[in-house]
């Protein structure tokens, strides 16, 4: 399969939580040079991309006021800020984004230092299993027990990291089977499909009516922040917001509570916590993809939400819809992904982006 994975294993593994995305939108910029008409960076940091209507042979056309179609990857994967330092040097965290502490124990870990970056390891306060009494051992920790050990002294600590630092997962992409690895396909998946989805429809020579805007948004997973202040600066006809979903086709989760299947195409979001898919755009998007003969599923999640919510709430309101692909053990440094359904969802990206009018 012909795939830029180089491309998604360098986002994955760039650091960069909510607040501090700065390191991915410098790698965005240098990729996204030549596919777009203009590159800003907006006040809360996200970076706004906006490529003019397009004649087939591939100038700008002329056209009076052209429908914009805004496309919103955040950046942001989850992570930690230092929020004190104690007197051996141990770091303390205050979380950005949700975690299971269930998946936190005998991490390793980068900590992005006023210094530099640093390895180190994340475990629980407490007694290792050696001395652990029985109730030890039952026990699930709170994120507020858990401390990073850098291996340093105080000394060296104290002249490296400060209060305000941050710290992320420290685990490689991997490709295993007709699978990708790695800690922040959440949502490093949607900054990859913004930028590859119109590389190829560049390439295709089709075309396109509309204005297409990418904005690679920030502190999205602390409340869609990002995502609001840019939607309500370019004002979207229409929303495409690009995410990752579950993926829960595993052992010990009934296949109604699946949400997507791995391997059955990109994930046509209906609804989540925050907002309600438009049924026109729906309905649109799922003809395109039969026409088009690219594999797509229907999903409802739950619990959670995405940054087509600000899309589709940002001023006078926009008609939105979530395009998603399934991932297997989110929030985790194992998050996984099928190969199929990311090529689904850049072939559908870039045939909706051509055929909006």
């Amino acid at each position: 399969m012909a795939m830029n994975s180089k491309l998604l294993a360098a986002l994955c593994e760039t650091p960069g939580v909510p607040g501090r995305e700065e390191r991915v939108r410098d790698l965005i910029k240098k990729e996204v040079k030549g596919l777009f008409d203009s590159v800003e960076t907006d006040a809360m940091g996200s970076l706004i991309c906006r490529r003019n209507p397009r004649t087939a042979s591939g100038s700008v056309k002329k056209s009076k006021d052209p429908k914009t179609l805004m496309l919103l990857c955040h950046m942001d994967e989850i992570g930690f800020y230092v929020s004190s330092i104690d007197e051996q040097g141990f770091l303390w965290l205050s979380p950005a984004g949700g975690f299971d502490t269930r998946n936190l124990f005998s991490r390793r870990v980068l900590v992005c230092g006023k210094g530099g970056d640093f390895k180190a390891v994340m475990n629980p306060g407490g007694r290792p299993v050696h001395i652990a009494s029985p109730e030890d051992r039952k026990k699930v920790p709170e994120v507020k027990e858990f401390f990073v050990d850098t291996g340093m002294t105080a000394a060296q600590v104290s002249k490296n990291i400060q209060i305000g630092d941050y710290v992320v997962m420290d685990e490689p992409f991997i490709e295993i089977g007709d699978k990708f690895v790695s800690k922040a396909l959440d949502n490093r998946v949607a900054c990859w499909l913004g930028i590859e989805s119109v590389r190829k429809l560049a390439k295709s020579k089709s075309g396109h009516d509309c204005e297409i805007v990418v904005a690679f948004t920030t502190q999205e997973e602390v409340g869609l922040r990002g995502a609001k202040t840019a939607s309500f600066a370019v004002r979207p006809d229409i929303g495409f917001g690009i995410d990752v979903t579950l993926s829960c086709d595993t052992p010990g989760v009934p296949k109604n509570e699946s949400v997507t299947t791995q391997g059955e195409g990109f994930a046509l979001h209906i609804k989540d916590s925050s907002f309600i898919s438009d049924y026109e755009l729906v309905s649109k998007v799922e003809s395109i993809a039969k026409k088009k003969r690219i594999n797509y599923q229907r999903s409802i999640l739950g619990a959670g939400g995405q940054d087509g919510a600000a899309a589709q709430q940002a001023a006078a309101g926009a008609k939105a819809v979530g395009i998603t692909v399934g991932t297997r053990y989110i929030h985790t440094v194992t998050e996984m992904i099928d190969q199929k359904d990311l090529q689904a969802a850049c072939d559908i990206l870039a045939a909706a982006m051509g055929e909006m009018k």
